[in-house]
């Protein structure tokens, strides 16, 4: 072989290489635009989570909102969580669980039970955008 051929061929096989992975890229790109970061669902959608945590469930005849409070932060239990706030990608895995029954609790198993992917992702994109009334308690064990 030429010396030509020694660098052309090199290039030409990098060019016909960049050219097939380019729409692969942005095809993954575009996939992963719509996607959670860590969950995997579908881009949560705020107004429809806001609208979905107003929803009387068909299992349980209660909503989000009925346990949670309006934006997450006043639980009817202070057992129960406060949910304004925290991260999506959190609240999706969790209400996944629930799902799927690899998290424990019998109202919430109930509750996830007929949420679909996209239902999941909205409710926590409308949760996640709430203000978060979350605090640490890292006092707490200072005090001891």
């Amino acid at each position: 072989m030429t010396r030509l051929h020694l660098i052309a061929l090199p290039i030409a096989t990098a060019l016909l290489l960049s050219a097939c992975s380019g729409s692969n890229d942005s095809e993954h790109a575009a996939t992963a635009q719509n996607r959670s970061s860590s969950a995997g669902l579908p881009k949560g959608r705020v107004e429809q989570g806001e609208a979905l945590a107003h929803t009387k469930g068909e299992a349980t005849g209660q909503s989000c909102i009925d346990c949670h409070g309006p934006d997450g932060n006043e639980p009817l239990d202070p057992t129960y969580p406060k949910l304004g706030g925290q991260y999506a990608d959190y609240l999706a895995h969790a209400l996944m669980a629930y799902r799927a029954g690899e998290r424990s609790n019998a109202l919430m198993a109930n509750q996830a039970s007929g949420l679909n992917d996209q239902e999941i992702a909205d409710l926590a994109a409308y949760f996640g955008s709430r203000p978060s009334q979350i605090v640490t308690l890292e006092a707490a064990h200072s005090q001891r």
